[in-house]
């Protein structure tokens, strides 16, 4: 099975956060998309990784997402080694994804900081012929990074405003690590009651970037190729 997009994150609810939006629309346009869950947030606060695992899946239906997986490495600890990265290069090889997304390498969590750097060297090396996994090698041609910093004008901006309900939907499927006023677990970012309206302020403010109501911001590292210009730059007329 070949998979159109194929977004990376370090826990189960990164690429809700960041990109559910996008994949909910590349979804609805009939894309094939996946997401791969770099460890079972077992570290987190809430919750344990049996119902985050359930939470996931949940969410990957609400995004309409046809593939989900979980590489399994250990939350909090995730390091860059070859093995970590062979596993990375077994899954792009076996969907073969033309784009990949993935955390910004600038962040303050570690396990981000390190999905990135994995999975963008995993993508380099899926093109190398003597890296054997009895796959036919394959070399994904574009990486983009989400959840860019504030200091970074992003490459683009992608128009979410149809997608906003069903990308909240699947963030609201992380009930564990959500805002619940009868829980008596400790607060966490997440689970502070203003969280889901800051996520909201943050999409609607890259949203009015582009003057639309909510857009998800992406990274691309280099200089974006255009093969048309027409159609890369038409924009439809909503008058």
């Amino acid at each position: 099975m070949r998979l159109d997009i194929i977004a990376f994150g370090a826990h189960p609810d990164d690429v809700e956060l960041f990109a559910g939006g996008t994949l909910a629309k590349m979804a609805s346009l009939g894309y094939s998309t996946g997401i791969v869950d770099m460890s079972r947030g077992e570290l987190g606060t809430r919750g344990n990784p049996e119902t985050r695992r359930e939470e996931a899946g949940r969410a990957a239906e609400i995004l309409k997402v046809q593939v989900r997986e979980n590489l399994g490495f250990s939350d909090g600890e995730m390091t860059v080694t070859p093995e970590a990265r062979l596993k990375i290069i077994k899954i792009l090889r076996k969907y073969r994804p033309p784009i990949v997304l993935t955390h910004y390498w600038d962040d303050r969590h570690p396990d981000h900081v390190n999905t990135s750097r994995l999975v963008t060297e995993a993508v380099h090396h899926s093109g190398l012929a003597k890296i054997d996994t009895g796959q036919h090698r394959y070399r994904p041609p574009t990486i983009l990074y989400f959840k860019v910093p504030s200091y970074i004008v992003p490459t683009f901006i992608v128009d979410v405003s149809d997608f906003v309900e069903r990308r909240n939907a699947a963030i609201q499927a992380y009930r564990s690590q959500l805002y619940n006023p009868s829980s008596t677990e400790p607060m966490t970012r997440l689970s502070h009651p203003e969280f889901l309206a800051n996520v909201e302020t943050v999409h609607s403010y890259y949203g009015t970037l582009i003057g639309k109501r909510a857009g998800e911001a992406f990274h691309l590292k280099g200089i974006m190729e255009v093969h048309d210009l027409v159609s890369q730059f038409t924009v439809r007329d909503t008058d």
